[in-house]
């Protein structure tokens, strides 16, 4: 049977988040979003709450909650602003959850660990300027040299890359072998050879770091390597599940936040002799927003429900991420609307949220990629194949020690 309610841990942590966005974030974020500033201190902030790791089992250092509560702290992340849902979501989602996933013991400990603990931060390196979509067009490479690996290549549109401390990155160790030839390395910043360059002027999202990570004959210990050689597509499509269900969640927050402001200010404004409210087709638009918020709302905490299950849910993180994030897109561009040309001013937040909404039909497969999928699953032509390893279901058990 479903259960709709919030569990107590739930409700906390919701009321939790909503405080500290409400007090770390509202105050600061039109400075920050101005000056294209990512305020890095936020991320101590969350740590010091258990924040960056809040899914994560205990036993690595994480609050050993369950995955509907990583959806609620995300969405309350992105009602502040997506640049501080995009650090936990890359942090938490791309790469400590894949390294729960897919990491050994020995991977776990070193890096899993303090990440869940917020004491290092981790991000994801997949897309190449000419790989996005089609990640086999990777051209990083990864050369096996004796009891490591020889990193060459780059990747770009990382967030988090001036302030991550790990990196998942993505590399050909046999190129003639496509989507199969790719392998997954932990890479530390500290590494001989890595460098960073963050991105400036982006229509969105300018309060988020992001930008271009090199590597220039980059030694990596083969210990290192996670998963085995050649698994790094699958490794990388599970990561992208759990990203995915991280947007979709942030998501229902942007919409939640268009909803906030739209209402405040049809009780403000007046035209005519009456509020604004009272016109039928700005309620249409009011409407449109709590429909698509309620059934994004639900899409996402289904999938939440099946990966407490353990259960494989490709498919329906794919439609969450697609519906939620157009239904945020739109929402947007409606609360800009309601405003009129107060939208269209830094002075109201609507505008922000039109152009951090972009981002979210964009990245972590478009919103073409997702209604392709879609299709390809209702016509039989898509099918998922069992993974070797997968997320731990919820309640966590606690993982054996090797002997």
């Amino acid at each position: 049977m479903f259960d709709f309610s919030y569990s107590e841990d739930q409700l906390s942590v919701k009321k939790l988040v909503r405080k500290f966005v409400d007090r770390e974030i509202m105050p600061n974020i039109e400075k920050w979003d101005a000056e294209q500033h990512f305020e890095a201190s936020i991320i101590d902030k969350l740590a010091a709450l258990g924040l960056m790791g809040v899914c994560i089992p205990e036993q690595y250092g994480g609050q050993g909650m369950d995955y509907i509560t990583f959806a609620i702290v995300c969405s309350e992340l992105e009602r502040g602003d997506t640049a501080f849902r995009t650090l936990v979501s890359v942090h938490t989602a791309l790469n400590s959850m894949t390294l729960l996933q897919w990491g050994d013991e020995f991977q776990k400990e070193k890096y899993l660990k303090p990440q869940a603990q917020g004491k290092k931060v981790g991000a994801f390196g997949l897309t190449e300027p000419n790989a996005g979509s089609d990640v086999a067009a990777i051209q990083t490479r990864a050369i096996k040299d004796g009891d490591s690996y020889i990193l060459n290549g780059s990747k770009t549109w990382i967030s988090l890359c001036d302030v991550a401390d790990h990196f998942l990155i993505f590399a050909k160790t046999s190129p003639d072998q496509g989507h199969r030839g790719i392998s997954c390395f932990i890479v530390e910043r500290a590494y001989p050879g890595v460098t960073t360059r963050g991105f400036k002027n982006k229509l969105g999202i300018r309060a988020g770091n992001t930008g271009e990570i090199f590597m220039e004959d980059v030694r990596v210990p083969a210990e290192n390597l996670v998963g085995e050689e050649g698994e790094g597509f699958k490794i990388a499509m599970s990561a992208l599940d759990n990203g995915r269900f991280s947007v979709a969640a942030g998501a229902v927050g942007l919409i939640d936040a268009c909803i906030e402001a739209s209402v405040k200010y049809t009780h403000e404004r007046e035209t005519f002799g009456q509020s604004i409210g009272k016109h039928q087709l700005v309620q249409q638009m009011i409407a449109k927003m709590v429909a698509g918020y309620e059934a994004s709302k639900l899409l996402v905490y289904r999938v939440g429900w099946m990966k407490n299950k353990g259960i494989r849910n490709t498919r329906e993180t794919s439609l969450a991420k697609w519906v939620a994030c157009d239904a945020a897109f739109n929402a947007a561009v409606d609360a800009v609307q309601i405003h009129g040309a107060n939208g269209y001013s830094h002075e109201f937040p609507v505008e922000r949220y039109m152009r951090n909404a972009k981002a979210l039909v964009i990245y972590e497969g478009t919103r073409e990629i997702h209604q392709v999928m879609q299709a390809e699953y209702a016509l039989g032509y898509r099918k998922d194949k069992e993974l070797r390893k997968n997320l731990p279901s919820w309640p966590f058990k606690e993982a054996k020690k090797p002997v």
